[in-house]
C-alpha cells in the first residue's frame, strides 16, 4: 500500500466509519482498522481498486453490515465464562498441603481426640448423638471434649505456623 494511497483515504475512511459505526453498534476505531486490513488484503491479492474511494465505501459498510449479522447470532453468558473465585494450581497445591498437615496433626493427638475430631468433621455430617453413640460417651461431654481437643490441635500446630511465618 503507498502512502499517497493512505493519505488520500484516511480521512474519508475516518468519515465514513464514523457514519456507520453507529448503526452496527462498534466502535468507529475497530471499524476503521478492519476495513485498512481489508485493504490490505485486497492489495496483495489482486492490487489497488479502480476507485478507491468507492471500494472504500462499500468495504465499511459490508464490514458494518458483517458486524450487525455477528451481533444478531450472538448472545451474552448468563455469568462470566472465566470463575475469577475458582482456585488456581498454586493454590490448590497449598490448600492440598494444609488439608495434609491438619490430618497429620489430628492423627498425632493423644487419647479419643483423634476420633472424636474425626468424627465431627466427617462428610456424613452427624450429629452429636451420632457421635456420642459412635464413640461411646455421653452427648454432654462431647462438647467440653471438643474445646479439649480443638485446644490440643491448636497447640500442636502453633509451632509449624510459626515456623512457616516469612521474618524480616
Amino acid at each position: 500500500m503507498t502512502h499517497d494511497l493512505v493519505a488520500a483515504l484516511r480521512p474519508l475512511l475516518t468519515a465514513e466509519a464514523r457514519a456507520e459505526a453507529h448503526a452496527s453498534g462498534s466502535d468507529p476505531g475497530d471499524l476503521e482498522q478492519t476495513v485498512w486490513l481489508r485493504l490490505l488484503e485486497r492489495l496483495a491479492a489482486h492490487g489497488p481498486p479502480r476507485a478507491p474511494e468507492d471500494w472504500l465505501r462499500r468495504a465499511v459498510r459490508a464490514e458494518s453490515r458483517r458486524i450487525r449479522r455477528r451481533a444478531r447470532h450472538e448472545r451474552p453468558y448468563g455469568t462470566e465464562p472465566a470463575d475469577l473465585t475458582a482456585a488456581g494450581p498454586e493454590q490448590l497445591a497449598l490448600a492440598a498441603a494444609h488439608h495434609r498437615a491438619l490430618r497429620a496433626a489430628v492423627v498425632r493427638l493423644p487419647g479419643r481426640c483423634p476420633r472424636l475430631l474425626q468424627a465431627l468433621f466427617s462428610p456424613r455430617d452427624l450429629t452429636y448423638r451420632e457421635v456420642a453413640g459412635e464413640l461411646g460417651i455421653s452427648q454432654g461431654n462431647l462438647g467440653p471434649e471438643r474445646s479439649r481437643c480443638l485446644g490440643c490441635l491448636r497447640r500442636l500446630l502453633t509451632p509449624e505456623v510459626a515456623a512457616r511465618e516469612v521474618r524480616g
